[in-house]
């Protein structure tokens, strides 16, 4: 180990003592030798441990401690450490500004044991009024968080698609070089997750363009013709240049992914006037570009099967959102305000049941509060309606929060796994399915409880979840929040088949976040998810008429 990988370690010991609130003596002496290590560039290979504890700020315990690190690689010490602490804690001590005390509190108190996890905290607004923290710390995890993952080269959709339109607009500036210009691959196919971000431009001039792109920093790729690329951004940015009369030729074999794409690579295209003329001279239906993930889609393309697939402006309301009266940014009737002015028919208040603790989740006298204040708001605000909803935890033995006397006065129920994610498949399974049975559950929320880019979700049988869902009438979440987009819309199709409907719930803790319904809705039209098979498409009416039915069922 080199004196640096040595300062390193004896800094992790501290902090991990630290974090467990061992002895602060021995804390304070690990971090000043950590801290006189990485001042020197002595090298230590074979000194003794009397020629180390010589050093300044080195006594004889760091001393020995130098010499297991020489001689092993590591100290029993740190392995020890090391097995008591979750590796995504571990990680959470090299986001800027948190020292060991904070991060025993996300731990312990927020239950926070990965860097995506606290990211997700951060935009749920936890970390507010969590003692020694605030809005001001908040703010900088966040932007400390998203500058690491913004340099790990992959992106969610969300982000890539600011940059890319930014780029786009950029380019478009640019008369009399660049003339049509077009997202294309991955996000045009708008992916979850991004990896590269794909710009197709025609050119009226290809030297000025190329030119013009070598100036601005892109290089010119040497095994794609035309193509220039740059490394600078978060993930790879790719522009392709092609002349005017094979923009769409283009755009159509770039768009789809190679599987989609590999029968048509020798296909003459003769200068088409759009992508739709493709598909009418390949005898195919259009393929929107969303599904042109694999052939598979184009033995329905040549049968005419493919659904219209549904369409932001087709949602009548937005549930599944959260107030002050939990852990959001604004207040209830803030909430419906934004969302009646923004076009919306009704709103479902989704906060965090009780055992949310870490989310200031409703006690039974504030659930009943809430509802009052309801109450006066749709009075105020008619025809548009705020529905009584609550997100219940789904607890560890899959019964939900509240008895039955709390949870007959809300109009649906948004079941929902936050803690104890930690589960086998056949836990998994066993504690969502008790809470799909359970006829208070109206939607079952974010099924795997993912997080893009942060965590992968606990393991469970999606056949027999949505079986099960499909058996007791109960809709499935498409959680937009584009760090989630769960359930993936890889299942959708066998949704559909099971006639389970999909809700697209933005889970906004704030006004600004009913717009990541957009992202819900691209995920959805990936899956095939048409109009009829949305459940909030329903106007006011029939979702009214639907939440009565339903709890009339219960005895």
């Amino acid at each position: 180990m080199t004196t640096e990988d040595i300062a390193d370690s004896l800094e992790l010991t501290a902090k991990l003592m630290e974090l467990h609130e061992e002895n602060p003596f021995k804390v304070k002496a690990f971090a000043n030798g950590a801290y006189k290590l990485s001042k020197t560039r002595i090298d230590l290979t074979g000194k003794t441990q009397d020629e180390i504890a010589q050093l300044e700020g080195i006594g004889k315990g760091i001393a020995a401690k130098i010499v297991e690190f020489l001689e092993k690689g590591t100290t029993t010490e740190l392995e020890e450490l090391k097995n008591k602490t979750p590796q995504g804690v571990i990680e959470i001590m090299n986001v800027k500004g948190l020292g060991p005390k904070k991060v025993r509190q996300l731990w312990h108190e927020l239950k926070v044991e990965s860097v995506g996890e606290l990211l997700y905290a951060c935009n749920e607004n936890r970390l507010v009024d969590l003692k020694g923290f605030g809005t001001k710390t908040q703010n900088s995890v966040k932007q400390s968080i998203e500058f690491a993952l913004n340099n790990s080269g992959k992106l969610h959709y969300a982000n890539a698609e600011k940059i890319a339109a930014s780029l786009l607009d950029s380019l478009k500036k640019v008369k009399g070089v660049f003339e049509e210009v077009s997202f294309t691959g991955e996000l045009r196919r708008k992916n979850d997750i991004i990896t590269k971000i794909e710009l197709l431009c025609s050119v009226s001039d290809l030297d000025r363009a190329k030119t013009g792109l070598a100036n601005a920093g892109y290089t010119e790729d040497e095994e794609i013709e035309n193509t220039f690329v740059s490394n600078t951004s978060a993930c790879p940015i790719y522009i392709y240049l092609c002349e005017t009369e094979n923009f769409y030729k283009e755009l159509f074999l770039t768009t789809g992914s190679p599987d989609f794409v590999a029968d048509f690579l020798e296909v003459e295209m003769d200068a088409p006037e759009s992508e739709e003329a493709i598909f009418e001279e390949l005898n195919l239906q259009y393929v929107e570009p969303e599904l042109r993930e694999s052939q598979n889609i184009i033995s329905l393309a040549e049968q005419n099967k493919i659904p219209d697939l549904i369409e932001y402006k087709d949602l009548k309301g937005t549930l599944h959102n959260h107030s002050t009266y939990s852990d959001g940014m604004h207040s209830l009737e803030e909430m419906a305000v934004h969302c009646k002015n923004s076009g919306f028919e009704y709103l479902g208040i989704c906060d965090h049941s009780q055992s949310a603790f870490y989310a200031d989740g409703l006690k039974p006298e504030t659930v009943l509060i809430q509802q009052q204040e309801i109450e006066k708001l749709n009075k105020q605000l008619a025809p548009f309606k705020i529905f009584k909803g609550i997100e219940s935890d789904i607890l560890n033995d899959g019964s939900l929060d509240y008895t039955e006397d709390i949870l007959r006065t809300f109009d649906f129920v948004v079941a929902s796994v936050h803690s104890n994610l930690k589960m086998s498949e056949e836990k998994a399974n066993e504690r969502l399915i008790k809470a799909i049975e359970n006829p208070y559950t109206t939607i079952l929320g974010h099924p795997t409880g993912r997080l893009l880019l942060a965590r992968p979700g606990y393991p469970i049988d999606h056949k027999k979840i949505i079986d099960a869902c499909a058996a007791n009438g109960v809709i499935i979440e498409l959680n937009a929040h584009p760090y989630r987009l769960d359930i993936d819309w890889t299942w959708i199709p066998y949704c559909l088949e099971k006639g389970v409907k999909i809700s697209i719930n933005p889970d906004a803790h704030q006004k600004e976040g009913y717009q990541d319904m957009h992202y819900g809705v691209n995920s959805a039209r990936k899956g095939m998810l048409d109009k009829a098979n949305c459940f909030n498409t329903l106007n006011l009416k029939e979702i009214e008429a639907f939440f009565i039915t339903r709890r009339g069922r219960i005895k």
